[in-house]
């Protein structure tokens, strides 16, 4: 499970197995845990986080978002 960013008490990540899903990062906070599509910044799922830290962690993936993609595409395309 590769982390590929850290921000603040967030850990940005995606996990090996999942290379026939469209890309998407895990995000983690304490007990908190969030699943967002890289393509349009939605939110797959969350268990923990409220609303306004979600709209928050889409602006991080927002902001972040070539790297994020270009990190997905590195590991699952070897």
């Amino acid at each position: 499970m590769p982390t590929v960013l850290r921000i603040g008490a967030y850990r940005f990540y995606f996990y090996s197995h999942e290379p026939n899903e469209p890309a998407h990062i895990h995000v983690d906070k304490e007990n908190a845990t969030a699943k967002i599509w890289l393509h349009d910044l939605s939110v797959a799922r969350s268990v923990g986080f409220a609303s306004h830290e979600l709209r928050e962690l889409q602006r991080l993936v927002k902001e972040n978002q070539n790297h994020l993609q270009e990190a997905w595409n590195a590991y699952f395309t070897k």
